[in-house]
């Protein structure tokens, strides 16, 4: 059995930002119309959006959009990506290409140093063939590649599947990347959910342990699901299969959804005792762990699941948040805040990577500074 380590980390933020208060014009001028329609139908009317209230419910003030071009438009409300040809790289790839290069550039590599890739995101653009391969292929990557999903959790998922196959000796170098264009799957025009996400994409390289200075070891990894419909999404092959008219397929009702309550309630509870668990199970307490780097979804649900698991509140120092600027980047958030917040840990640090989201589903890694 071999010691495993995180010997890159890559990270990539589109450049365009959206603030609340644009995103909130766009949405009540489309709830505007909207409800003029519906007076005479005697449907009920939306509610309007407010800037304060997603400050308030989420802690999101702005976030990135890797293509804003059709966002605001309240005629459209969805990024307007072009299609592109089978035989040029996928948007989805082009963009973990970006944070992927960027991890090996971190790690001091190559794509021919790495022997698999997976492709772990909560969103994949296709079935197959899978975005994982084409990722290897512009790298030139030899091995193998594959594609994973699970929620939110879904790069935590991976770093667990990489650490394991590299601690078994199956694999040398395993790169994880996290592409998340999720405002593509977004409903903008539902309220509960058209303000919380935005679009990154990051990369990890696990490899077998080296001494090196500033890196991190993966001491463990552990996953957790328990199955809920309360954050889903029904947009799948099947769908069409269900139509009269197999060519009309409805996005609204078929997107990303949630009930917001039952998920804060929920999750918050299971996501403490996640981590008071494994923790237990290497003999350390939330007090022994110099950071945490939490799913960036909403800043309350992290506060209350540091409350539980301290006996008081913790600042950002202990764990940072970066979703204020980002929003929910899906499972991308977790790494760059880990990215973004580790270079002043010194040796011997411990270290808490937790995700959680849809399934439901938590993943961790503990790992320890070198």
């Amino acid at each position: 059995m071999h010691r495993v380590m995180i010997s890159g980390i890559g990270v990539l933020i589109p450049e365009t930002s959206i603030g609340n208060d644009e995103l909130v014009d766009s949405f009540n001028t489309y709830v505007e119309a909207e409800n003029a329609r519906r007076a005479g139908t005697g449907e009920p009317p939306l509610a309007k959006s407010a800037a304060d209230f997603i400050e308030h419910a989420s802690g999101v003030k702005s976030r990135h959009v890797h293509t804003p071009d059709g966002i605001l438009d309240p005629e459209r409300m969805a990024p307007r990506i072009a299609p592109r040809g089978d035989d040029e790289l996928s948007v989805m790839a082009e963009f973990g290409l970006g944070a992927a290069r960027r991890a090996l550039d971190d790690a001091g590599l190559e794509g021919a140093d790495i022997d698999m890739v997976i492709c772990a995101a909560s969103h994949h653009q296709r079935p197959y063939p899978a975005i994982a391969i084409e990722i290897q292929s512009a790298l030139g990557a030899p091995g193998a590649a594959f594609d994973m999903g699970l929620g939110c959790s879904s790069a935590a998922a991976g770093l667990h599947v990489a650490a394991n196959l590299v601690r078994s000796g199956a694999q040398r170098r395993v790169l994880v990347v996290t592409p998340e264009i999720i405002t593509g799957h977004l409903d903008f025009r539902d309220r509960q959910t058209h303000f919380i996400f935005g679009d990154a994409a990051t990369a990890l390289v696990v490899e077998r342990l080296e001494e090196r200075p500033g890196r991190f070891e993966v001491i463990d990894t552990r996953g957790w699901t328990q199955f809920s419909n309360n954050i889903r999404t029904n947009f799948g092959f099947l769908l069409r299969a269900g139509l009269d008219d197999p060519s009309a397929i409805p996005a609204k009702g078929n997107l990303i959804k949630q009930v917001g309550n039952k998920v804060f309630k929920e999750v918050t509870v299971a996501g403490h005792r996640f981590i008071v668990d494994f923790l237990a199970e290497h003999g350390l307490t939330p007090h022994d762990i110099r950071r945490f780097w939490l799913h960036q979804a909403n800043a309350r649900m992290n506060a209350m699941i540091l409350r539980l698991s301290f006996g008081h509140d913790v600042g950002p120092d202990r764990a940072p948040m970066v979703l204020d600027r980002l929003g929910n980047t899906a499972a991308a958030g977790a790494v760059i805040a880990m990215q973004e917040n580790h270079k002043d840990m010194e040796r011997g640090d411990w270290g808490l990577l937790c995700a959680f989201g849809a399934g439901y589903s938590i993943g961790g890694g503990l790992l320890r500074m070198m």
